[in-house]
């Protein structure tokens, strides 16, 4: 009796209600961020859970991609999730995740696939398309007879023929995607970028403020920072006074000698006195003129010393090296301190021929890919997308430093860069925004395929732009 008393006591199934969301189990892959692919074990609209031995940083927000089947199709609803707790342990374990951002339009086939898989149903296409799923509720038409008299109603063609041409572009938007998916080399990221430059500071001191910050435009040759070196410029003045003094004394000893002739004359004894104390000396005309040339080549050495350092704050003021745009800036404000070699500001060249979109693909299908292969570029929110062709493949994607890339994806192992040239020039606002990118080596059927999946995206976007009004506006008029 004890023992079953302990074991009933263990036992504890958490209630509907407690439940923030409800989970199913059901089959489902996860794409994480950096491309692992984990099995998905449970699923609900607030999260998921997953097995995997990868490690993760907790609470740390990562892409990820839920890998659906749908009537034979992979569907893959993207949205952004991070990790809260461990499930048990071993190498591989179980993960929870939870939703932190995921579209509206994804959120709603989430929940027509969660309602499937509770009713018991398997998942179809037809069923995420359709505006009503299994457990919307309907309302009962009233039982009210209708006249026997009434003619029937003639349904036009042209609603047949919408129905066709209906089923046609979802035919082909579902065929163009499945092909886009599976035929044609997608990168683990793309973004786009453009070259850098970062200006580090010449030497130690404090930055002066120029009043230049992220965002502005910069010009050829025009100056970005100004570094104020106190130390050096004190050696400066000092330089340039032990300069004068030896230059007083020569002229001043040159016109006592001219004036006394064959007699003895009066002498500085240092050209650099010590305490500021001057001493002078009776000397004859030939040990004067000694004293003389010693003068001379005290101040030709305080000459050079004042040229030196005059080079030196003169590098300690940088010049712009291109027509740029300025993509970060340390604050000057309250004379910012420095050390040499510090960064203090970051410039991106913008022109039409710099900005670029860089992809980082892995290494099992660099092979594939040649210069000046075609590729099409798609941004975010767009109708149609932007053919573009390979500029250079670089195993080494830290050769040249661009703006535009996270470092937490330049870490990516057995990848390679690759630089595509778009064929219409790209603004230099979209520096730093990740695209979707395609390679292709059929043009003709890769363009048609894309062409098709971009106009059906486009025209799912415009459905859901208007859903989302009309939504908007019936919350308006019930507030």
């Amino acid at each position: 009796m004890s023992d079953q008393h302990n074991d009933t006591d263990q036992l504890r199934h958490e209630r509907r209600d407690e439940r923030r969301h409800v989970r199913v189990e059901m089959p489902f892959d996860v794409r994480l961020g950096d491309g692992h692919v984990a099995k998905g074990h449970d699923l609900s609209m607030g999260g998921f859970s997953a097995e995997t031995s990868m490690p993760l940083e907790r609470q740390r927000e990562i892409p990820v991609a839920l890998m659906l089947t749908a009537s034979g199709i992979e569907l893959a609803l993207s949205a952004t999730a991070r990790p809260l707790r461990e499930i048990g342990e071993g190498r591989s374990q179980l993960v929870a995740f939870e939703f932190t951002r995921m579209e509206p339009r994804q959120r709603d086939i989430l929940r027509r696939v969660i309602r499937a898989q509770m009713s018991g149903r398997h998942v179809s296409l037809d069923g995420l398309i359709d505006p009503q799923d299994a457990q919307t509720p309907r309302k009962r038409r009233s039982n009210v007879a209708t006249p026997a008299t009434r003619p029937k109603r003639r349904v036009p063609m042209f609603r047949y023929l919408a129905l066709l041409v209906a089923a046609g572009v979802l035919t082909a938007a579902v065929a163009a995607t499945v092909y886009r998916n599976v035929f044609l080399i997608e990168p683990s990221f793309a973004a786009v970028t453009a070259p850098r430059t970062d200006i580090l500071a010449p030497g130690a001191g404090q930055l002066k403020d120029l009043d230049l910050k992220a965002g502005d435009k910069v010009e050829r040759d025009q100056p970005l920072i100004d570094v104020n070196n106190a130390e050096l410029q004190n050696d400066l003045l000092l330089s340039q006074a032990s300069f004068d003094y030896n230059k007083r004394l020569i002229e001043n000893l040159q016109q006592s000698l001219d004036d006394a002739g064959n007699s003895k004359v009066s002498v500085a004894t240092s050209s650099n006195p010590a305490n500021g104390e001057l001493g002078f000396e009776t000397l004859s005309p030939e040990i004067a003129k000694t004293r003389v040339e010693q003068f001379e080549t005290a101040r030709d050495y305080e000459s050079s010393r004042i040229d030196a350092y005059k080079a030196r704050v003169a590098a300690n003021t940088i010049y712009s090296p291109c027509d740029c745009e300025v993509a970060w800036a340390l604050s000057a404000a309250g004379g910012t301190y420095v050390n040499e070699g510090d960064r203090v500001m970051t410039l991106v060249s913008t022109s039409n021929n710099d900005v670029m979109v860089e992809a980082l693909v892995h290494m099992e299908d660099i092979g594939d890919i040649e210069n000046h292969q075609k590729a099409y570029i798609a941004l975010p929110n767009a109708s149609e997308p932007i053919p573009a062709r390979v500029r250079s493949v670089a195993l080494d994607v830290e050769r040249q430093p661009r703006a535009g890339f996270p470092d937490w994806v330049r870490q990516q192992q057995n990848v390679a860069s690759v630089l595509l040239v778009p064929e219409s020039p790209l603004p230099a606002s979209t520096v730093g925004t990740p695209v979707d990118v395609r390679f292709t080596d059929a043009p003709m059927l890769d363009t048609a395929a894309e062409w098709t999946y971009q106009a059906g995206r486009a025209m799912a976007q415009g459905v859901q732009s208007l859903w989302g009004r009309a939504a908007d506006g019936m919350k308006s008029a019930m507030n």
